[in-house]
């Protein structure tokens, strides 16, 4: 499995239900804030997505909460 990484800001729903969902399932992943550091929007902007939660993991990226893509990935 990929390391997955999902680029969240704060008071984002659908990034709450991601890193949620990922918790509930015993998936690790690495939570990159891009309010708290905002050098990597540009990284997210480059990878095509304007809007958070962005989930990353390996050749996979996609944006919002997405539970079958989620199931899929893990």
């Amino acid at each position: 499995m990929a390391k997955i990484t999902v680029f969240s800001k704060n008071n984002c729903m659908q990034c709450k239900m991601t890193k949620k969902f990922l918790e509930q399932n015993h998936v690790d992943f690495e939570e990159i804030n891009i309010d708290e550091q905002p050098e990597k929007i540009d990284y997210v902007k480059s990878l095509g997505f304007t809007a958070a939660p962005v989930i990353e993991a390996g050749d996979a990226v996609f944006s919002g909460f997405q539970p079958a893509r989620l199931k899929a990935l893990i």
